[in-house]
């Protein structure tokens, strides 16, 4: 929307159009639509972003982690695998 139809608009400018826009939608902020602005400028899009980080789980914690999960039933799983599975950067 900063560039938006007939013009280019400031940040509070594109805060109050987009709520006269989208009345239905939840109101935005200025840092919000800076953060959006920037991406655009450094990526070219808006899309969601893939983490970079991701589980990496050999057979042996995929097994740890079922026995986990059989002592602990009422423990969440996510739980269980924050403590047990190191994360590891996937560059």
């Amino acid at each position: 929307m900063i560039g938006y139809g007939d013009r280019a608009r400031t940040q509070c400018e594109v805060v109050r159009l987009f709520r006269e826009t989208h009345p239905d939608l939840p109101p935005l902020n200025q840092g919000t639509i800076s953060k959006i602005e920037a991406q655009y400028r450094e990526m070219g899009h808006v899309r969601k972003v893939p983490s970079k980080w991701q589980a990496v789980v050999d057979d042996d914690t995929k097994l740890n982690l079922l026995l986990a999960l059989e002592e602990n039933p009422i423990t969440p799983a996510r739980q269980l695998a924050r403590d047990k599975i190191p994360l590891h950067n996937n560059k």
